[in-house]
């Protein structure tokens, strides 16, 4: 498997940021990552009925295949991101800063949230 530049550094913030139970959880990656995709949907103007009518039609498909799955994320979040006149890169990066400069209070919310909760709170 080759890692990007992006998703190594990412790694290392994970490493610095939480214990190995949390940051291998898969579970826990999920829920964190359907968090940010429906807040980005949110911020771009999706309702929260098309967002549940999304979630309905997903559940009554087959299940795919997550490597295929990353790849059709990656692309329609490029295709997002051109869009909305937004450098996918660029806000990548900021972002991890951002993180970097909070592992504090990102490390306390974790453990203030009940484990195996897929909210955040």
């Amino acid at each position: 498997m080759k890692i990007t530049s992006f998703q190594k550094r990412v790694e290392e913030w994970l490493k610095a940021c939480f214990p190995a139970a949390v940051r291998s959880d898969r579970a826990e990656r999920t829920h964190r990552f359907l968090e940010e995709a429906l807040e980005l949907a949110q911020a771009n103007g999706c309702s929260r009925e098309d967002a549940a009518a999304l979630v309905q039609y997903v559940y009554d498909r087959p299940i795919g295949r997550p490597d295929l799955e990353v790849g059709g994320t990656m692309v329609t979040l490029a295709a997002l991101c051109s869009a909305s006149a937004i450098n996918m890169d660029e806000a990548g990066d900021r972002e991890l800063v951002r993180n970097w400069e909070r592992i504090d209070q990102i490390r306390a919310k974790q453990a203030s949230k009940p484990h195996g909760s897929p909210l955040p709170q």
